[in-house]
């Protein structure tokens, strides 16, 4: 049975497996330089539908459909599925793998819901309450922009700390298994604030989060930076980054030599313009599943601490200019 360690981390002692996984993006996702590992892209900003919110719907359902397909399962094999994304009452995620019929728990963690998914369903699988569990989030630049902040029609301008919200899903299905990549800690993070009121400045109202959170972990687990090839962090960015290594620093944690972030994975730094880097809950779930779950398999990479970040705010609290909270939750993925 999983273990706790210290306040934050949770150690499973029959780690759950990775059984399959996958990532579909839209056309700027298809251009950047993971764009070859994505397993399906669409060009169609739309994919089809008639709205942006369908169309983030759809990402999911395809990145589900090709997860089980790739896993060799079907949707009455998988006994629970922890979904969520940003749009109001996640109706991503109920409009999408809801149409599959499998036991929905949808979650909110913002952008850090990829990890948190995967929290949950390992510890559904550790404990025995489920053979075969999956975790699958989404994010759409289109939908994003009209909920959180102006539709495209408004054409705003948009400040260099921004970031550019992925069109993106990614989709991992867990179980009991003797081999393969393993979920071998969990994290769950605690909120925080840094004051920050910009909403165009997530990153570094996410920083603070994901340094309290990493630093717990390694206080929790006696481990250090060296006991792992890459501490992924979400989608903090440019100025997210650089704070959270300050932050690390000061509390006597160098990172920076194995840190990374899927916001500065996911583009084209200057040849695709997307200022501060990649955000939503799509541009972690989707590098966790076309960079970091592949390579691991290849044994590229033995030992990485994956850590999303999210920002806990809602278009009226913006406006009311109450401080943006963070979150960042974390697992530990093993190739070892």
């Amino acid at each position: 049975m999983a273990r706790r360690l210290g306040k934050y981390t949770l150690a499973f002692d029959r780690p759950p497996r990775v059984i399959s996984f996958a990532a579909v993006g839209g056309k700027k996702e298809g251009e950047g330089p993971l764009g070859n590992a994505f397993d399906r892209i669409f060009s169609d900003a739309y994919l089809g539908k008639d709205s942006f919110e369908e169309a983030e719907s759809e990402l999911q359902r395809q990145a589900l459909t090709i997860a089980m397909s790739k896993g060799e399962i079907t949707p009455d094999k998988v006994q629970y599925l922890f979904a969520g994304d940003l749009l109001n009452q996640c109706v991503g995620s109920t409009m999408g793998v809801g149409t599959f019929g499998i036991p929905q728990v949808g979650i909110y963690g913002a952008c850090s819901t990829m990890a948190l998914g995967m929290i949950m369903a390992s510890g559904f699988v550790e404990g025995g309450l489920a053979h075969t569990a999956g975790a699958v989030t989404s994010s759409h630049f289109c939908a994003s922009e009209r909920q959180f902040r102006f539709p495209l029609e408004y054409g705003g301008q948009r400040p260099q700390t921004a970031g550019w919200t992925a069109t993106a899903s990614g989709a991992v299905l867990l179980g009991e298994r003797t081999a393969g990549i393993s979920v071998t800690h969990g994290i769950v993070g605690r909120v925080t604030a840094l004051g920050v009121t910009d909403a165009n400045n997530m990153g570094a109202a996410m920083a603070p989060a994901a340094a309290d959170t990493i630093l717990h972990f390694f206080e929790d687990t006696h481990m250090t930076p060296a006991d792992f090839d890459l501490i992924m962090t979400g989608d903090l960015g440019k100025v997210g980054s650089r704070l959270l290594c300050e932050l690390t620093r000061q509390n006597g944690l160098e990172i920076s030599v194995c840190h990374g972030d899927c916001g500065l994975n996911l583009y084209h730094e200057q040849e695709q313009d997307v200022h501060a880097g990649g955000s939503g809950c799509g541009c972690c779930a989707s590098v966790l599943c076309a960079r970091i779950l592949p390579s691991l398999c290849k044994g590229e990479l033995k030992r990485v601490l994956f850590v999303a970040t999210g920002s806990l705010h809602s278009t009226t609290t913006v406006q009311q200019g109450l401080p943006i909270s963070g979150i960042a939750h974390g697992v530990v993925l093993s190739a070892e």
